[in-house]
């Protein structure tokens, strides 16, 4: 059975923070001298908008299926949330193609997955219609747990500060993390409402574990080949990720197979990763979270 949440997290409310960041001094490798650390984060800019958008769309559908008047408030705050992430990521985008690197070719492959392979099917029958809503929920939960994982990271990762990484990246990194830890159960707890099986769980991840990487290994080929700096003259490879996470620059790989393996134990809880207090510390001190307070 699912573990029940800590009392310490059933009482947040998830509030959508409309943060903006001025990216015009941003460098093209904003971690100094590390165009490989700095494009594999990059990809999070050619996933997430496209993605998070999708999130918004899943939940959105899923909204007639919830029972539980608390759920719903959580999966509204969620959706919120999620469309700004959408937003901030949008804008380096935007920023990059500026700089030279444009994103687009890359963008358009990710819009075409979410929005035709795993976007909602027309004409189904209204059971079939629950089971797809439900089965998207299901992929959206194991993507979350590992947005939660990277969130965590984020804001626990010193090395980043040490190589004198942007700040402003820095605080949209931090600052999406914060969210995404405090956040972190919303879809998982969506999930056991609308089917409690462990098998929708598990197939969730099965499929999303892996398609994220591939996504993530071809994002970072495309983004080392774009660099107008770089002039294709850099390829990727394991070894490479494996030392630079060492340096604390990146997640260690193997970490990262170990969180996706605990999302698979039974009695696990999303809020059994991450701290909320400590992510909601950081968002209280987050320049960009405190400047949208302040409007």
């Amino acid at each position: 059975m699912p573990a029940t949440a800590p009392e310490v997290h059933t009482d947040l409310v998830l509030e959508p923070r409309d943060v903006k960041f001025d990216w015009s001094r941003l460098p093209l490798h904003w971690i100094p001298d590390e165009p490989v650390a700095t494009h594999t984060i990059n990809v999070l800019h050619l996933l997430l908008p496209e993605g998070e958008r999708w999130f918004t769309e899943v939940f959105k559908d899923a909204l007639p299926l919830i029972t539980d008047e608390q759920l719903r408030e959580e999966v509204l705050g969620f959706i919120g949330q999620e469309a700004i992430h959408a937003e901030a990521h949008q804008e380096v985008l935007d920023h990059l193609l500026g700089q030279g690197l444009d994103p687009r070719p890359y963008v358009r492959q990710i819009a075409w997955l979410f929005q035709r392979i795993l976007g909602e099917k027309p004409r189904l029958s209204p059971r079939k219609r629950r089971e797809n809503v439900i089965e998207r929920v299901a992929f959206v939960a194991a993507i979350e747990h590992f947005t939660a994982f990277l969130g965590n990271w984020a804001l626990n990762s010193p090395g980043l500060d040490r190589a004198d990484a942007d700040p402003t990246m820095l605080d949209l990194l931090r600052w999406h993390g914060a969210e995404e830890v405090e956040h972190r159960s919303v879809a998982y707890d969506l999930l056991v409402h609308l089917d409690s099986g462990y098998g929708r769980r598990v197939r969730g991840m099965l499929v999303g574990g892996p398609l994220l990487v591939h996504l993530w290994v071809r994002g970072l080929r495309y983004l080392l080949a774009a660099d107008p700096e770089l002039r294709g003259t850099l390829r990727p490879s394991w070894r490479q990720a494996w030392e630079i996470s060492r340096r604390g620059l990146l997640p260690d790989p193997v970490q990262s197979l170990r969180s996706g393996l605990r999302y698979l134990r039974p009695g696990y809880h999303p809020t059994q990763e991450g701290d909320s207090g400590q992510a909601l510390a950081y968002l209280a001190a987050s320049p960009a979270a405190r400047a949208a307070a302040a409007r």
